[in-house]
């Protein structure tokens, strides 16, 4: 699902790590399902990537 949302705004994983001041290989683990955000960087995730309220609970059921 994040993946979907970081395509739709045009971010590579790596633009999309620098904003959220994290690895791009832990983009890709989050992207993957193999790792679980943080608070914070959940936080950014729907802020940067625009998440509508709606999806925020698709989101966070889908981690």
């Amino acid at each position: 699902m994040i993946k979907e949302y970081r395509i739709k705004e045009g971010l590579t994983q790596e633009e999309l790590a620098e904003k959220l001041d994290i690895t791009p290989r832990q983009v890709q683990r989050i992207e993957n399902n193999q790792s679980k955000p943080s608070l914070k960087t959940l936080q950014l995730l729907i802020k940067i990537l625009k998440i509508k309220d709606e999806d925020i609970v698709k989101l966070i059921k889908s981690l």
